[in-house]
């Protein structure tokens, strides 16, 4: 419930950013489908997890959904 009202209200100010502020629309989803929650249960998890969200921009620069990265995948089946 939590999740789901964060991601309807930013949602809602990012629509309203495109219409009051001119804000550059996006022609997709602004958030995922699913999300995955997790407690963290001891210090070793706790540490995985920084460790991952610390890391993860730099894993978009070689993702192949990254739009940059369009031109570096084979799209051919």
């Amino acid at each position: 419930d939590v999740i789901q009202r964060f991601k309807t209200l930013t949602t809602r100010r990012y629509i309203d950013g495109i219409h009051a502020e001119g804000w550059q629309p996006f022609n997709k989803r602004l958030w995922q489908r699913n999300y995955y929650e997790r407690i963290i249960r001891n210090e070793a998890e706790w540490h995985t997890i920084r460790q991952y969200i610390a890391n993860n921009p730099y894993r978009w620069l070689a993702d192949p959904e990254n739009p940059a990265n369009a031109d570096k995948t084979n799209l051919n089946p």
